[in-house]
């Protein structure tokens, strides 16, 4: 029964928009100087869907939220799936997705709910969210004739939403923040060199911005052309440590059946502290062959031209290929595996290198919190030694990472992250030999 005086309101207003005899879908209480209008979780759906039938959002929405508050759950979530639809009508898709991730999160096993916000997904243009969600969905088990006509959606399915655009924000303490030495000298074919203390680790508390928009111009049903400008800064007080990237990439993407393949080229400019640091052009292809309902492997290679700015016998040509395999466990729990290789060759053969990483990822959700771990391995050599260095340089880098978004405090589409990073690189060379602890404390989307 919807019994509190907010609800009774809402109640009574239903009634009166609807025409509904109060003898017949209520009872009024006299609870001291107050009368209480009591009606059942049902009558009041009736209610709201009447509302909505007439085109009544505002009332029919009043409705939903008071039925949010139902002490049962099965009817919580029923009135947040109809609010959903109603905002999704409304063209409210951010506010939609969010209702069907609460959703989830008190109930993971509703496939129909999940089925739905994978929908939405690939309205809101972010395919690979709802490719994810029809894997969580086919992990958790369908019925044959459902999963048929999920398959066949999987197969046609493509980011619809001809533009969009994606930020994130973080405030984010630092141990290291210019990745330096500990070190108090450096060993070169000289002896040793005290360094000062711009050379050596340095902590601080930055803000980190990333950020994306694109443009996708569909030629026709398996043809699409998209553009995409990104960004990125880690910005401080000394601005001397600053790092910003912006990278402008476009290119054909086509849709094979279930496969994808796009190809783009781009353009890269970096900067560090207040001085442009080097700027890339690039080519690159990714495929993308889903294995079965659950997992999907995707492939890429890249070709690109560096331009140092700042010490021109590190100009390069790069070559790089990846394969990244993912794959849902369950509707809460998901893997990834990547494998990456790349061949750096620059003007000077003892900044030319070799290397590769390996990593894995994951995420878990516990309702409303969701735990992603992950670690990565990555080793490179150069070709040579530099000229002051005793022996050529050789680095490994063990990275881990630990992620938590909080959803109950969702707001606006967005949910509390704390992120918190430990990175240790251990080189031949001392100058390049650090550790690092970065935590990152800021917004992310809550769907």
């Amino acid at each position: 029964m919807i019994r509190n005086r907010a609800a009774a309101v809402i109640a009574a207003a239903l009634i009166a928009a609807v025409g509904v005899e109060p003898a017949k879908a209520a009872q009024r209480e006299e609870t001291g100087d107050a009368a209480v209008v009591s009606l059942s979780a049902g009558q009041l759906f009736e209610l709201a869907d009447a509302a909505v039938a007439r085109g009544d959002h505002r009332t029919a929405e009043a409705a939903y939220r008071a039925l949010e508050q139902d002490p049962d759950p099965r009817t919580r979530r029923e009135a947040r799936f109809r609010l959903a639809a109603l905002e999704t009508q409304r063209g409210n898709l951010v506010a939609a997705a969010t209702l069907l991730r609460a959703i989830l999160d008190e109930e993971p096993t509703a496939q129909r709910v999940r089925l739905e916000l994978a929908r939405l997904l690939d309205l809101m243009g972010d395919e690979a969210g709802a490719r994810r969600a029809l894997r969580e969905a086919q992990a958790g088990g369908l019925p044959a004739d459902v999963a048929l006509v999920v398959d066949r959606y999987s197969a046609a399915l493509r980011a619809r939403r001809p533009y969009g655009a994606s930020i994130e924000v973080a405030i984010a303490p630092d141990t290291n923040i210019n990745r330096a030495t500990r070190s108090d000298t450096l060993g070169t074919i000289f002896g040793d060199f005290e360094l000062d203390e711009a050379a050596k680790e340095k902590s601080g508390i930055g803000l980190a911005l990333r950020g994306q928009a694109y443009r996708r111009l569909q030629l026709n049903e398996d043809l699409a052309l998209l553009g995409r400008v990104s960004g990125s800064a880690d910005l401080y007080r000394e601005s001397d440590f600053n790092d910003q990237s912006l990278t402008l990439r476009a290119g054909p993407e086509w849709r094979l059946g279930e496969d994808r393949l796009s190809a783009e080229a781009g353009i890269e400019q970096r900067w560090y502290g207040k001085r442009a640091l080097s700027r890339q052009a690039s080519l690159g292809a990714t495929y993308l062959h889903p294995l079965n309902r659950v997992s999907q492997l995707r492939v890429g290679f890249q070709a690109g031209l560096t331009d140092h700015r700042v010490n021109d016998i590190q100009d390069s040509t790069s070559l790089s290929a990846n394969a990244l395999y993912e794959r849902a466990l369950s509707p809460r729990t998901g893997l990834a595996a990547s494998l990456a290789l790349f061949r750096e060759i620059a003007e000077d053969p003892g900044y030319s290198t070799t290397g590769g990483q390996i990593a894995l990822l994951g995420y878990r959700d516990f309702g409303a919190l969701t735990l992603s771990p992950s670690l990565s391995y990555s080793r490179s050599e150069a070709d040579r030694r530099l000229f002051i260095y005793p022996e050529r340089r050789r680095d490994e880098q063990f990275r881990f990472s630990l992620a938590a978004s909080f959803r109950r405090f969702t707001f606006r589409g967005f949910a509390p992250l704390v992120r918190l990073t430990a990175e240790f690189n251990r080189s031949s060379i001392e100058l390049f030999d650090y550790r690092r602890l970065r935590t990152e404390i800021g917004l992310v989307r809550a769907f």
